[in-house]
């Protein structure tokens, strides 16, 4: 699914897919890369976004102009490392894959001096930043202790939808990431948003097929992006000058009036009852459950059991089984007060018979 509007085949009810800056006390701290015989190597640098400019800066009156380099704050920039590379010098790697026909490949060579203004940041920005949330999976255990999820190289293509949106498609289990107004891949929550519904299909193929499953992965997709950006806040020492909950806040600006600018939230007041028959609406009742979980647990055990919970979806799950599934793996991993605790953010929404 996109993460605006639903479009592609219809499988059941749902479609299935969907200048030089200062840069020196803003680097990230140097970082290894895992070559393909597992040796630790200095990983290449890239220049990113903190997430995205409006975060990082706290500036809602930012807007596109029209790729302008000088539209963002240089402060907005960053370097870091693009870690788990191959040889091929460009951007492939153990967990993403990037191609663009919109523009001439990026160079892992010349990847810390593309700005925005460069179609080839975009790329960089989406080799960052899906390889950075298959790390976050990883560093909770999936793909070691648990499953892993989506743990392979994931295909993305730059600009190829020639609209202001992306998603994925399980076609060719592909990312697909749009332009217009803010292109989607210079704002890490769209691109890790995106990354989120290929790791539903990794997970469960065919994920989405009923309207309540389709809003669980909008939900999941919302959730995952502020999850990530924060674990790279944290990690790195980014700042934080917008609100956690806000989804997006980059993107966001080309079609959003009001402050802050959200794509949408995670911390919305909707229940059960508040249902419309629309993915992109009903999600936020889901997503609210997740954000209540990582409140009341802390991050690391409530997306241990969110993101083990998935795989005991169904292709066509309704809130109330995935509620139970993942109260039952609360409970698996963690005992009766997790358990307890999962229920209850669930009960909070109104979904029935949790």
């Amino acid at each position: 699914m996109s993460r605006r509007t639903a479009r592609r085949t219809p499988r059941g009810l749902l479609a299935t897919a969907i200048a030089t800056v200062a840069l020196a006390t803003l680097a990230a701290p140097a970082s290894a890369g895992v070559g393909t015989t597992g040796a630790q190597t200095a990983a290449p640098q890239g220049r990113i976004f903190m997430v995205n400019p409006v975060q990082s800066s706290g500036d809602q009156n930012l807007t596109d102009g029209k790729d302008s380099a000088t539209a963002v704050p240089a402060s907005a920039y960053t370097l870091a490392g693009l870690r788990n590379l191959d040889a091929s010098g460009g951007l492939s790697g153990r967990w993403a894959t990037v191609r663009s026909n919109t523009g001439a490949a990026a160079k892992v060579a010349d990847a810390a001096g593309y700005d925005r203004h460069d179609d080839q940041f975009e790329q960089v920005m989406a080799y960052f930043w899906v390889n950075e949330a298959q790390e976050y999976l990883q560093s909770l255990g999936f793909g070691s202790e648990l499953p892993g999820a989506n743990d392979r190289a994931q295909p993305v293509r730059i600009d190829q939808w020639g609209a202001d949106n992306s998603f994925f498609t399980d076609k060719k289990a592909e990312i697909r990431y749009g332009k217009g107004g803010v292109d989607d891949a210079e704002d890490a929550e769209v691109i890790v948003h995106e990354y989120g519904h290929a790791v539903h299909n990794a997970q469960v193929p065919g994920f989405g097929t009923s309207e309540e499953a389709g809003s669980i992965g909008e939900a999941w997709g919302d959730y995952l992006a502020v999850s990530v950006g924060a674990y790279a806040d944290a990690k790195y020492g980014w700042p934080r000058r917008t609100d956690l909950a806000c989804v997006a806040d980059w993107d966001s600006v080309s079609y959003t009036a009001t402050v802050p600018h959200c794509l949408r939230r995670l911390d919305t007041d909707k229940t059960y009852a508040d249902k419309v028959g629309e993915v992109h609406a009903d999600g936020e009742i889901w997503s609210r459950a997740l954000f209540d979980i990582r409140n009341a647990l802390g991050a690391r055990t409530a997306d241990r059991v969110i993101v083990d919970a998935q795989f005991g979806f169904a292709p066509d799950t309704s809130f109330k089984d995935a509620a139970l599934t993942t109260v039952a793996t609360a409970q698996k991993l963690y005992g009766k007060s997790a358990a307890d605790t999962v229920r209850k953010a669930f009960q909070a929404r109104g979904i029935p018979g949790v």
